[in-house]
């Protein structure tokens, strides 16, 4: 029986193809899964604090459902539903679903700490309900949100190897692929786990950064 026998010339090779699909693939997944989860989650918050009744409750349960259930399911799910569509393309929209109700859950307590002599002030100047929204409460409710929804995105970016489930080559897979292809895992295996720490480091020292400055200014 023999060590761990670490070669550096594996990680050099693997280097190239496993960059190649950070940016293709986990890079992509994670910027357009992030546009959509932004914007599907605001306007699931906004809608379950000003639609009727019976629609919150519905959006409510809707948002509890797909937080409830794992988003391997769930890729797997609209993958079997949709086998026309491209896996990268449902796992953009799968990431961004997921997480916007997530981040509905941010935007919601951004809103709520909107203090009330805000719309109490909206109403007494006979402001439109979507001129508050735009103009008063948003605004508002966005600056408190941001560093939550940095960390949100960082953990989309670190569940992305979850693609392997529907048949997409990311980074993990194309480690896994190259592991296979040299009898060898460990170095490929590692430099992507290293790619993972280079990227969303700096990342979270950033909103670290931004939160304080945040806290400060209030």
């Amino acid at each position: 029986m023999t060590g761990l026998q670490w070669d550096w010339t594996m990680v050099w090779e693997s280097l190239p193809d496993l960059l190649i699909k950070f940016v293709e693939v986990t890079l992509l997944v994670t910027i357009l899964g992030s546009i959509i989860a932004a914007v599907l989650g605001l306007i699931i918050a906004v809608a379950r604090r000003s639609a009727p009744r019976p629609i919150a409750a519905v959006l409510t349960f809707v948002v509890n459902f797909i937080r409830m259930t794992p988003i391997v399911v769930q890729l797997l799910f609209a993958y079997y539903l949709f086998l026309d569509l491209d896996p990268v393309t449902i796992g953009v929209i799968i990431f961004g679903i997921h997480y916007a109700t997530y981040m509905a859950e941010v935007y919601r307590a951004g809103i709520e700490a909107v203090p009330d002599g805000q719309w109490e002030a909206t109403t007494a100047l006979s402001m439109s309900r979507g001129r508050t929204w735009t103009a008063v409460v948003i605004p508002q409710a966005l600056r408190s949100t941001i560093p939550a929804l940095g960390n949100y995105v960082i953990s989309m970016f670190k569940d992305t190897p979850f693609l392997i489930a529907i048949t997409v080559t990311e980074m993990v897979r194309a480690a896994l692929v190259f592991g296979g292809n040299h009898f060898t895992y460990i170095e490929a295996i590692t430099t992507a786990g290293v790619i993972f720490l280079i990227a969303s480091y700096p990342t979270s020292l950033l909103i670290g950064r931004l939160e304080k400055r945040l806290a400060f200014s209030n």
